[in-house]
């Protein structure tokens, strides 16, 4: 009697694996480049001295923050494609799927950022704009750089609970919300001054993008 065969399907991980190491060889390489500043970035959820150290503008555009920003972006594909497939929406390994991930969060922060510039110089809160920027870029890599090393250790496990990128979600959401306060604290004149733009400015650039953000992407797993 001869037995039905099945075919094996093999999933490639390699474009995955090649991208963690970039990664966390990007994560190395900043880090002895700018040791003292890493450093304190480190210590970012215990103490705002980063913040308070590194505050002016420029220091969006710097090769840190650039470097640094190149991670989230993987950071934050790879934990996004993940979540999609612990709860059975898509494929772990799928790379044209992460490539559209990247390419839209790319898209998005960069959008984002461009038009709150443009918020910002149309009611005249520039500065308070660029540096409340600044700040939530500088959060935002925070948890992207938390983040990493889950993200491998689930991209190689297989049966991971739905509970676990809940509890991640739910963290960095607590992350976001101190990174909030923090702003709120630090530039309150301003905000009373201009407490209707402020308003405005939240309801149309903070929460509404990412209501359409979590919309587009349980939309596309369906």
């Amino acid at each position: 009697m001869i037995e039905q065969l099945h075919p094996r399907i093999i999933e490639n991980k390699d474009w995955a694996t090649l991208l963690f190491v970039l990664a966390f060889a990007v994560v190395a390489i900043t880090k002895s480049a700018y040791e003292n500043r890493f450093s304190e970035f480190t210590k970012l959820i215990f103490s705002d001295k980063y913040v308070k150290i590194y505050r002016d503008v420029s220091h969006l555009k710097s090769s840190f923050t650039v470097a640094l920003f190149f991670v989230q972006i993987i950071s934050y594909a790879f934990f996004i494609q993940l979540t999609m497939y612990i709860f059975g929406y898509a494929a772990k390994t799928d790379w044209m799927l992460f490539t559209q991930i990247v390419t839209f969060l790319t898209y998005f922060i960069l959008a984002k950022y461009l038009i709150e510039k443009i918020v910002g110089t149309s009611f005249n809160i520039n500065e308070f704009v660029d540096l409340f920027n600044l700040q939530k870029a500088t959060y935002r890599t925070y948890i992207g750089l938390l983040i990493l090393p889950v993200n491998a250790i689930l991209f190689y496990h297989d049966d991971v609970p739905k509970m676990v990128p809940l509890v991640i979600i739910g963290v960095s959401a607590c992350i976001s919300m101190f990174s909030y306060f923090i702003s709120i604290k630090t530039y309150q004149n301003t905000i009373i001054n201009k407490l209707f733009y402020f308003i405005l400015y939240l309801c149309a650039l903070e929460i509404a993008p990412y209501y359409f953000l979590y919309y587009w992407i349980t939309k596309a797993a369906q």
